[in-house]
């Protein structure tokens, strides 16, 4: 990536000043690359200046400078021009390392963008993890689509990711749903699905009535919507096999004897304002029955002794709450709380004809997964729940979702990719092999503004991966989508690929060939497909 490049650069920069007495010795800082969306300030930028001022008091600007000569000292064919402005240095990519890439990329195919930079290290994503109480509706969906997403590109980017589902499959939940299926004065839950499961459970107690319930919940309706979703776990992991395994008994085994539990008003505690949680949090309540909190924290350490080194989980709003205690109960367990990534996913609201749909699970009125699919397809269900950070809410727009149109941001990306199919089959370019064979040579022919801007937004895509990796932040995915789809539609206006120019004519097919692949990779990293007609 462009972007290690100047880093190496600038490293290298460092360390030959102070070499040179030019500056003092020291540990050098993070070094950060920004895309600049200013152009006129060139492609990348970085402000290592300012950080090292603070250091070695010293003028920002002079920094910048004596790093931008000693790069230019070093004669790299990378960039067309350094500048130092200020406390910042801006580096603009040469037209040779662009047109290189073309044929890196055509090279490497669905491999590029993979990284290492996971160097193989376990993760385990848990997401959705809804009880199987219902349905999965809208908020279970966004969850969903943005886990299946994130393990994805941490997958692309050198990790050994695995999708877990948590089946809540005992407790309290399960005895509401027991009492609604047997329709007495404790039910909970409504709706069609509840009068329908009526007919299929035998038992006459709430508790077995809702195991019975919900097992067919799991079984025929959120596993089959999950594989619809274009879902597929690893692990469905159930709740009731720590109880089965005896790893309950063994977390309070444990705890009791590092001496992190006590007694008090008839319940059993965990003592988690040790580990910077608020308050203590109760294991065993005055009854005898245990919370969901002692489930937690044995689901915890068997995540942890499966050999997993981080562990990342989506959850709802209402679940915030929930953060502090179990990152206390994994420090408890000999843990780091670094270890563990917590994802919390605002509400999703569904807007039609600018008003809002309400929807309660519990009152029955919702809208499933399932029948927003039936509504517009997975495609846009998928691109539109991937649109902003879990940290906002979410409105879904169904006309918008519904517009066979170019303000449909779906159809925006995916006719990129079909236009490019169709003028590859009409150019008849010959495959040999299954490689498409290009002159190289040719590719310095791509010097018009279009083909370089169409180009930089190619070689973005390791640095999305690489970012996305590392901030979990989804949302940037579809968005470099739609940007690379607006770079190629500008560049299709502005150059004409078959002309009577061959060598030209195979440049920008390469070219386009380059894109279609890099769009291919964005596609399935969101899980959409690529059409070849529309």
């Amino acid at each position: 990536m462009i972007r290690e490049i100047i880093v190496k650069l600038i490293e290298k920069a460092i360390k030959d000043l102070q070499k040179e007495k030019k500056l003092p010795g020291f540990k050098i800082p993070e070094i950060s690359v920004e895309s600049s969306k200013e152009k006129s300030y060139g492609d990348y930028f970085l402000n290592i200046a300012l950080k090292l001022a603070k250091i070695v008091k010293k003028s920002p600007r002079e920094i910048a400078e004596n790093l931008k000569s000693q790069i230019l000292n070093l004669k790299s064919d990378f960039f067309e021009k350094i500048e130092a402005v200020g406390g910042f240095i801006n580096f603009f990519v040469s037209k040779k390392y662009l047109q290189n890439q073309v044929g890196e990329i055509l090279k490497q195919k669905e491999k590029f963008g993979n990284l290492k930079i996971g160097k193989n290290q376990k993760v385990n994503v848990e997401f959705i993890s809804a009880n199987p109480t219902g349905p999965l509706t809208l908020g279970n969906g966004r969850g969903g689509f943005c886990g299946d997403v994130l393990a994805k590109a941490l997958e692309k980017a050198g990790y050994q990711t695995k999708k877990e589902y948590y089946i809540n499959d005992t407790g309290e939940q399960i005895k509401k749903l027991g009492h609604s299926v047997l329709g007495d004065s404790q039910a909970v839950y409504a709706g069609k699905y509840i009068n329908t499961l009526r007919e299929s459970i035998r038992s006459k107690e709430a508790e077995k009535a809702g195991e019975e319930a919900a097992k067919i919940i799991l079984e025929e309706m959120i596993k089959p919507t999950v594989k619809r979703m274009g879902i597929e776990f690893d692990f469905w992991f159930s709740e009731k096999s720590l109880y089965q395994k005896k790893e309950i008994d063994k977390v309070f085994t444990g705890l009791k004897k590092k001496k992190l539990t006590y007694e008090s008003e008839g319940a059993l505690w965990f003592k988690s304002t040790q580990f910077g949680d608020d308050k203590d949090r109760v294991l065993v309540k005055s009854d005898g029955e245990k919370t969901y909190f002692t489930s937690d924290i044995a689901y915890l350490k068997n995540k942890f002794k499966r050999g997993f080194k981080k562990l990342i989980f989506f959850w709802g709003a209402d679940h915030f709450g929930y953060i502090n205690r179990l990152k206390a109960a994994a420090e408890a367990l000999g843990y780091k709380k670094e270890q563990l990534d917590i994802i919390v996913m605002q509400m999703v609201q569904l807007f039609q004809k600018g008003e809002e749909v309400k929807m309660s699970k519990r009152g029955g009125i919702y809208l499933t997964i399932d029948e927003l699919i039936d509504e517009v397809g997975l495609d846009i269900v998928r691109f539109f729940f991937l649109t902003r950070g879990p940290g906002s809410h979410l409105i879904f727009d169904l006309d918008l979702a519904k517009e066979q149109s170019e303000k449909n941001p779906v159809y925006y990306v995916q006719y990129a990719y079909t236009r490019i199919h169709s003028i590859l089959a009409k150019s008849k370019i010959k495959i040999q092999n299954s490689k498409l064979k290009f002159k190289i040579q040719n590719f310095k022919l791509l010097t018009h503004k279009s083909e370089l801007n169409l180009i930089k937004q190619l070689i973005r895509f390791p640095e999305i991966i690489e970012d996305t990796a590392k901030d979990y932040q989804v949302q940037r995915i579809p968005q470099y989508a739609a940007d690379l789809a607006t770079a190629f539609h500008q560049f299709y206006g502005d150059c004409r690929v078959v002309n009577e120019d061959k060598n030209l004519s195979q440049a920008r097919l390469g070219l386009i060939l380059a894109t279609k692949i890099v769009l291919k990779n964005t596609f399935d990293l969101m899980g959409i497909s690529t059409p070849e007609k529309m």
